[in-house]
């Protein structure tokens, strides 16, 4: 337990984190088992400026969350071929959901990258968003319809 706690101590010195004294670190480890979760949770929390980033520069937080879109579809390819991939993609069940999604992606990177406006930007991550909630909804039997009948029941209102 020692050795793992040192080897912690030199990641966070490696990263640039903030190091507690020996003396420190053992009173703490003996005073609480939870120190490794409460550093885990620490550490994944994002600050304000991090949280933050999607409205000040939403063109880099743009371009990251469309690659890393792209790649979650590239590692869905890997794990069950580009042609199976392609043919449930193309599923009548699904066609117009991966044609909103591919289309959202498109227009996010054209948005981040060509026209380098931070509203449509915005806008295009927005729309990139919802469409990935409804396309990997549609994987999901019954699941598109459920959400549309709540949606329809919490915003069915007269005036």
């Amino acid at each position: 337990m020692q050795k793992m706690n040192q080897a912690f101590e030199k990641v966070k010195m490696l990263v640039g984190m903030e190091v507690e004294d020996e003396e420190e670190g053992v009173a703490t480890v003996e005073s609480s088992s939870f120190t490794f979760m409460d550093d885990f949770n620490r550490d994944c929390t994002l600050s304000t400026k991090q949280s933050m980033l999607v409205f000040f520069n939403p063109v880099k937080f743009g371009i990251t969350f469309t690659f890393g879109n792209l790649l979650s579809l590239g590692s869905t390819a890997f794990l069950i071929g580009p042609k199976r991939q392609v043919s449930m993609m193309l599923d009548p069940v699904r066609i117009y959901a991966t044609a909103l999604y591919l289309a959202s992606i498109i227009i996010a990177l054209l948005c981040a990258l060509y026209v380098h406006n931070k509203l449509l930007t915005l806008l295009a991550i927005i729309l990139e968003f919802g469409a990935l909630i409804w396309y990997s909804l549609s994987y999901i039997p019954f699941a598109r319809a459920m959400v549309s009948k709540i949606m329809l029941a919490c915003f069915d209102t007269e005036f």
